[in-house]
């Protein structure tokens, strides 16, 4: 009986794992139809065939200096210190105001929580004109500025709140031994809570690090000099409006593109998948 519970146990799991493998291919065919296309002529691409007929290197090297005065190892220069300084800014407020929310007593917390929460319903379009109107006043169009100084302001309230939920997930009898050890609210949160919080705070640099490396909406509104140009807009600047797009190109500096989102998701999935649960500690 052990013995057929056993083996019937062993085949749920690999049909299982077959379903699995076959989904998650079916999930990534538009990838792997691409990484093979930047292989191939732009006359091959559209063709029925997956693979390359003639295997070509050379989408990627005219694709890296295809832009003129400017090529992608500047753009990626630029969306690595833009994306870098917004996932240092999302940490530095999320984690204070989160904590803050989580642990501290202050007038009108409750409502101005609430606020918190009805921003995060706002689409990002309904503020893009004011934004816009008080950046351009301020000089601060066509500069890094618009896209950076944002996140060190509190601009992204979902990861406040995924800090918040976190930490009230942490026993508070922490926060009282710790206090009777001597240390203050400042020495709470650095000591105490912040080192627990790590999951969460990876999390929150991983969605921050994708959402900046790959926006484009945001980027396109406020630079406008080629040599200010993230990987976003370089990718955009390979569609032709008459119709003469430069498939091949774009296909392989995509795929260079990808590369630093699967090197943290590789690394840090882990952390995302504890942070996202928001489990915390359990007392």
């Amino acid at each position: 009986m052990i013995a057929k519970q056993r083996k019937n146990t062993i085949l749920t799991r690999g049909f299982l794992h077959i379903f699995l493998i076959i989904f998650g291919l079916f999930m990534l065919y538009p990838i792997i139809w691409m990484a093979f296309s930047s292989f191939k002529t732009d006359s091959d691409i559209f063709s029925s065939n997956l693979f390359p007929t003639h295997w070509i290197i050379t989408q990627y090297t005219k694709g890296w200096s295809a832009l003129p005065g400017v090529n992608f190892g500047k753009m990626f220069g630029n969306s690595f210190f833009i994306a870098i300084l917004v996932v240092i800014g999302s940490l530095f407020t999320s984690s204070l105001t989160g904590f803050a929310f989580a642990r501290l007593r202050f007038r009108f917390k409750a409502p101005l929580f609430a606020m918190l929460m009805i921003t995060m319903m706002l689409p990002s379009q309904v503020t893009l004109i004011p934004q816009y109107i008080v950046f351009h006043k301020i000089g601060w169009v066509n500069t890094f500025y618009p896209l950076i100084v944002p996140s060190f302001i509190g601009a992204s309230p979902f990861f406040t709140f995924l800090t918040v939920q976190f930490i009230r997930g942490i026993p508070k009898e922490l926060d009282e031994a710790a206090k009777i050890d001597g240390c203050n609210m400042f020495q709470i949160y650095w000591r105490i809570i912040l080192p627990l919080t790590k999951p969460a705070l990876v999390t929150i640099s991983i969605f921050s690090f994708y959402w900046t490396w790959n926006d484009f909406f945001g980027q396109l509104v406020y630079l406008n000099s080629p040599s200010k140009y993230t990987v976003a807009l370089g990718l955009q600047s390979f569609l032709d409006q008459q119709g003469s797009s430069q498939w091949g190109q774009m296909f392989a500096m995509s795929m260079l593109s990808l590369i630093p989102v699967f090197i943290i998701f590789i690394f840090f999935q882990r952390y995302l998948t504890k942070g996202i649960a928001t489990t915390g500690l359990k007392g």
